[in-house]
């Protein structure tokens, strides 16, 4: 991140949660807490004045829900980055935020560490799921022979294991003892064949055709 600092919105309907989080993250140099809101509406109104960098945005909340508001937010801002915070980690909350455009999720029992990891991540370019929710996600998941929209090699379902328990490339190449350029080669590879963007939609295609086994 550079020198200023990161321009943060937090939109949740609980006060005490909202108000706890833009304390913490507000003793923090390089964050700013640029406004709160309580729904989805104020979210909007409140974007209408303010150009935050990063968006924490709750799903379930009246008026105007965090789906609703994340669609009509990207639709006037494409470039927003939302990171989806929620209390529940099922795979459709997970699936339609990332179908949505969202560049994170974490849930609401993630340490303020996390919390600060993920902005961060996000801000350089970087989606960013928690590991826990992508372990919950897979958890139950078996291997599936079937499964031949795409023929992933040995080594890429190894590497597409890691990539779904939230490791980084260089992280992936410790564990597999691989250089982190071979990662990003087999990674590369991943993509194309998945006919997937990014690591998020990796995962979900990866989920959806039970390609992984934890």
């Amino acid at each position: 991140m550079s020198g200023e600092k990161c321009r943060i919105i937090i939109a949740d309907d609980h006060t005490l949660f909202r108000t706890g989080l833009a304390t913490l993250l507000g003793t923090q140099d390089d964050f700013l807490i640029a406004g709160e809101a309580s729904d989805g509406v104020e979210l909007l109104e409140l974007l209408d004045k303010e150009r935050p960098d990063i968006v924490l945005l709750d799903i379930a909340m009246p008026r105007m829900n965090g789906f609703e508001a994340a669609e009509k937010a990207l639709a006037r801002w494409p470039d927003l980055k939302i990171i989806t915070l929620s209390m529940y980690g099922e795979e459709d909350y997970y699936f339609r935020m990332v179908s949505i455009g969202v560049k994170g999720f974490l849930l609401k029992n993630s340490d303020i560490d996390q919390v600060r990891e993920a902005i961060r991540s996000v801000m350089e370019g970087t989606p960013y799921f928690s590991q826990e929710l992508l372990v919950n996600l897979v958890s139950n998941l078996k291997s599936s022979s079937d499964a031949n929209d795409a023929e992933l090699s040995e080594r890429e379902r190894e590497i597409l294991l890691q990539i779904c328990k939230g490791l980084s490339n260089q992280e992936i190449g410790d564990e597999l003892f691989i250089s982190k350029r071979t990662v990003d080669k087999h990674r590369a590879n991943i993509l194309a064949k998945t006919n997937c963007k990014n690591t998020a939609n990796l995962v979900v295609y990866a989920i959806k055709n039970k390609l992984v086994e934890i």
